[in-house]
This record gives structure tokens, C-alpha cells and sequence, in this order.
């Protein structure tokens, strides 16, 4: 099937140049050694955007600035076709943030962007603005008295993404499904098991002997007694059968000394697995724990595996959810220069993302990869194991006064909590 396609609005190369009378006047001046800059960033039904910007009397310098931009889904490029939005930049001078509940920053100007949406921005990288504006004022005209400018590029390129679904909650062993359009059609099949001794028979044969060393390695040997949340895997399944990825606790999720939840310096781990000739190896570790506060979060790292075995020690996903409403687990690949992000994660860009549901509630995570990460499908078979383990993560890390369900009873009854 085809992927859906998708489009990546980009705002990047913020720099801002101030002229010589507004650096120099004295009072409420702006110097650009002395006083930040920011600028939002707003497109109509979207969630605004802010980031600091650097001051430049010359040319755009290596020193610019970017937004992390707006995805333009399928049905959002249905809605828009043949229209014109504008992309709004608002530049303020003081400190981003709020303080004692007033804006910490006044307006110094505005620009505006349009970006026409059409076929052609889906077929091809398209340029809308590439150069320096004029400052206006609330208007949006240029001010006589302020030539401000900012130096912005505005540009959109093609970013089609395979769409799954899975057709129940991860612990239920579900069919998962690709998604194109009103079509479904059925391209994996998941196992889970609450196994405490970790046995599966969907899997190679040595891949329980290799499991025990690569729980050594990545996991420390940490086993507590008591409350604990341990052996859970999920296993994914192309469609004639074979194991193609698998996600595996291999650090028990148990709650921090005198406490009823796993903490951040305490957290449990999983080991995404890819096939490797007749057996399976590591390809990502992700680390889950509950973050307490007003609304208590789910917290999350997730790194990727080198072919050693060794984790890079650089967080390709990091954040927190909220366990209430849930929220979109997803990876963006940032990170320059990265041996072993350029070689596991090659390109920059969007990588994956995967709806989760908040605590108690029914979840078929939505998984969307980009299509430069899928060579084959047990390419998007990992992100579909990796999407499942942050999934699971939200159920291993209630309170443990809280009983789980039937489908996380460990096969020996053990007590379950």
C-alpha cells in the first residue's frame, strides 16, 4: 500500500537586525549583547510556537534560529486545498515566559507569511519566503520609526507517512492494521505475554539465552522482592507468522522504597528487538517512570542500541506525558553527526509518532512512521513494538495499589499487583 501523505511546513534561518538607532538609543532602547529576543510563531488551529532569537548586523549568520514547524496531515490538506494560510511571526524584546501572571515582553514587531496549499507542496519542496522583512507594528505595516528586520525562511516539503493502527489494547494481543484513506488492511499480528520466566515460543530458540546477557547488560540484574511488574513482552508478527520485532521488560517496573509508584531515579526498561540472520538484537532501550506533581506524568527516555550492544547515551525521545489525558509519544530526529543515529536513524526529520491513552482508559495506539525510515516492513515493525512498549509503559507504571487486569497475570499466579 501507499503511504498518506503528508506535508512539513519549516520556519528556520531566524535572525533578527536591528538598525544602529534602535542598538544605541538610550532608555528603552534595545543593545543586542544586553537584551534577549523572542519571537512566536502562529498558524490558525495550531498551537503557537516560541523560540529566542539572536541579534545580527549582517547577514543571516550560522547562529539562526528554527521552529520545530507544523505537519499538515491528510485530512488538514483536504481542508485547505487550493487555499492560502498565514504563517504570523511576532517579535518581542525581554524574556520569553510570564511573570507574576503579566507578559514578560514587549512587542518590538510583526510579519506575515502566506503559504498557499496546493497539489504542488505535495509533490515537491516549495519555497515561500527566503530573506529579510520589515518589521510592522500591530497592523502589520512597516513603522517610520522602526526598520527592524527579520531574517526568515519559510518552506514546505513533502513528508509521507506510513499509517497503522492497532485494532485493540497491546496487552490483548491485537491485529494491527495499515491505514490508507477509508482503507484498512491487515499487516501484522501482535502476541503479548505476562510470562515471568520470560519463555516464548513465537521467538528463536537462542533468544531467551541471548535475553539473559543483554538483561545483565542493560538492566544491572536489578531484581527486588515484593511488588514488582516484570516479564512482559510483546511480540509482532508479519503476516505469514514470522517474529519480525518484539519489545521486552527486561528491568522491572517496582516502586521506589516507600513509596506506591516507580520513580524517575528508579525507572523500568524495555529492549526493542530487531531480527539479526536466525535470531533477534537489541535496536532501542526505553526507560518509563511516573512523574509526580500536580498531574502526576509519565515520564520517558528512550535510546537507540549500537551494534556492540551499547546504548549511544544520546536521547533520541525524551518527555513527559500526561496520565490523565494521554498525549503523542513521537521522535524527531535532531541530532547531528551521530554515528549511531545517522546509521539507525538515517535522515533528519520526522521519525515516528504513536497515540497514547491516559491511565484507564481504552487505547489502539495510531502509529504514523515516515516513509525514509521503512525499507521493508519489519522496518515499521519496530516502531509498531516501540509504540506498544510506551503504551504498556502507562499500565506498568500505576500506583501499585492499583490491580491490574487479567491480561498482565503472570502465567504462575504469582501475586500481581
Amino acid at each position: 500500500m501507499d503511504p498518506c501523505p503528508f506535508v512539513r511546513l519549516i520556519v528556520e534561518s531566524l535572525t533578527l537586525k536591528l538598525p544602529l538607532a534602535t542598538k544605541s538609543a538610550a532608555g528603552s532602547g534595545v543593545h543586542p549583547s544586553t537584551t534577549p529576543c523572542f519571537c512566536k510563531l502562529r498558524l490558525k488551529n495550531f498551537s503557537s510556537q516560541t523560540t529566542l532569537i539572536p541579534l545580527s548586523s549582517t547577514d543571516a549568520s550560522a547562529s539562526a534560529t528554527s521552529f520545530s514547524g507544523f505537519h499538515l496531515d491528510p485530512a488538514t490538506l483536504r481542508k485547505l486545498s487550493e487555499k492560502s494560510v498565514n504563517i504570523s511571526l511576532s517579535v518581542y524584546t525581554g524574556r520569553m515566559g510570564r511573570t507574576c501572571g503579566l507578559s514578560g515582553g514587549k512587542l518590538l514587531g510583526k510579519v506575515s507569511v502566506r503559504v498557499k496549499i496546493d497539489d504542488g507542496i505535495v509533490l515537491g519542496p516549495v519555497v515561500f519566503q527566503d530573506g529579510w522583512l520589515k518589521l510592522g507594528n500591530d497592523q502589520g505595516k512597516s513603522s517610520s520609526t522602526s526598520t527592524a528586520e527579520l531574517h526568515v525562511v519559510v518552506r514546505s516539503e513533502p513528508d509521507p507517512r506510513y499509517v497503522f493502527q492497532f485494532g485493540g489494547e497491546p496487552e490483548c494481543s491485537p491485529v494491527v492494521f495499515q491505514i490508507q484513506g477509508n482503507i484498512r488492511q491487515p499487516v501484522f499480528s501482535c502476541k503479548f505475554s505476562a510470562d515471568r520466566n520470560s519463555r516464548s515460543r513465537s521467538l528463536p530458540s537462542d533468544f531467551t539465552t541471548n535475553r539473559r546477557v543483554w538483561m545483565r547488560t542493560f538492566s544491572g540484574e536489578r531484581e527486588k522482592p515484593g511488588r514488582e511488574r516484570k516479564g512482559w513482552m510483546i511480540t509482532i508478527h508479519d503476516i505469514l507468522g514470522s517474529s519480525v520485532a518484539s519489545a521486552s521488560m527486561i528491568t522491572p517496573f517496582v516502586p521506589s522504597p516507600g513509596s506506591d509508584c516507580v520513580s524517575r531515579s528508579n525507572p523500568g526498561a524495555w529492549l526493542i528487538f530487531r531480527p539479526h540472520g536466525l535470531s533477534m538484537k537489541p535496536w532501542g532501550r526505553l526507560q518509563a517512570w511516573r512523574e509526580r506533581g500536580s498531574i502526576d506524568g509519565l515520564g520517558y527516555k528512550f535510546e537507540l542500541v549500537n551494534d556492540t550492544g551499547l546504548t549511544s547515551g544520546i536521547p533520541i525521545a525524551e518527555g513527559t506525558l500526561s496520565l490523565q489525558n494521554g498525549g503523542n509519544f513521537s521522535i524527531e530526529n535532531t541530532v547531528k553527526d551521530s554515528g549511531i543515529a545517522s546509521s539507525l536513524l538515517p535522515g533528519r526529520g520526522f521519525v515516528m509518532g504513536s497515540t497514547v491513552e491516559g491511565e484507564g482508559k481504552v487505547s489502539k495506539p495510531t502509529v504514523m512512521v515516515g516513509v525514509k525510515h521503512v525499507t521493508c516492513m519489519s522496518d515499521a515493525a519496530l516502531f509498531i513494538a516501540l509504540s506498544a512498549a510506551i503504551d504498556l509503559s502507562m499500565d506498568a507504571c500505576r500506583l501499585f495499589s492499583h490491580k491490574l487486569g487479567k491480561e498482565f497475570m503472570h502465567d504462575d499466579h504469582d501475586t500481581f499487583s
